[in-house]
C-alpha cells in the first residue's frame, strides 16, 4: 500500500491563502491599533486644553472683580490704600538662617532659602540679583590694555 501524503493539495493551498491573508491584514490592523492610540492621545489632549480654557475663564472672571484685583495689589506689589501705613515685618532669624554662614558669596539654598525668597517682594529679588551678578565676576588684578586707538577717526570698523 502506497504512503498517504502527509499534506494534500487542498491543505496546502488552504495554508498557503490562510498565510496570505494575515501577511495581507496584519500592516493594515497596526495601523488601525495605532491609529486608534493616537486618537485617543488627541481627545486626552483636548480634554486638557478645554480645561485649561475653563480654568482660565474663572481667572479672567475673577480678575474683572475690582476686590480680587485690589487684594492681588496687596498680596503681589505690596500696594497700600490712601491713608494707610504699610508694613512688612522681618525676621531676623530668617534672614540669618537662608544663608549659610559656611559660604557667604553662596546663593541660598533649601526649604529656608525659598520661604526666604517667597517673603521678598519681587523688586528685591531683582536687587538680589544683581549684588550676585557683582560679587560673581571679581575685578582683574591689572588693567587691561586699551586698544590702539587713532585720534579723529570716526569710523564704525575694528582696526
Amino acid at each position: 500500500m502506497a504512503a498517504r501524503p502527509r499534506f494534500t493539495s487542498r491543505a496546502t493551498v488552504l495554508v498557503l491563502v490562510l498565510c496570505s491573508l494575515v501577511a495581507i491584514l496584519a500592516y493594515p490592523t497596526r495601523q488601525f491599533i495605532s491609529q486608534r492610540a493616537e486618537i485617543s492621545a488627541q481627545r486626552a489632549k483636548a480634554d486638557h486644553a478645554r480645561q485649561q480654557v475653563e480654568q482660565l475663564r474663572r481667572d479672567k472672571a475673577r480678575w474683572q472683580d475690582p476686590e480680587y484685583v485690589k487684594a492681588q495689589a496687596r498680596a503681589r506689589l505690596h500696594y497700600a490704600v490712601p491713608g494707610e501705613t504699610p508694613y512688612i515685618a522681618v525676621d531676623p532669624a530668617g534672614q540669618a538662617s537662608a544663608r549659610p554662614s559656611s559660604s557667604a558669596g553662596a546663593p541660598a539654598t533649601g526649604a529656608a532659602a525659598g520661604q526666604a525668597n517667597a517673603a521678598k517682594p519681587w523688586y528685591a529679588g531683582i536687587w538680589d540679583s544683581v549684588d550676585a551678578a557683582d560679587r560673581a565676576a571679581p575685578a582683574p588684578a591689572t588693567p587691561l590694555p586699551l586698544p590702539p586707538s587713532s585720534v579723529g577717526d570716526t569710523s564704525p570698523h575694528d582696526h
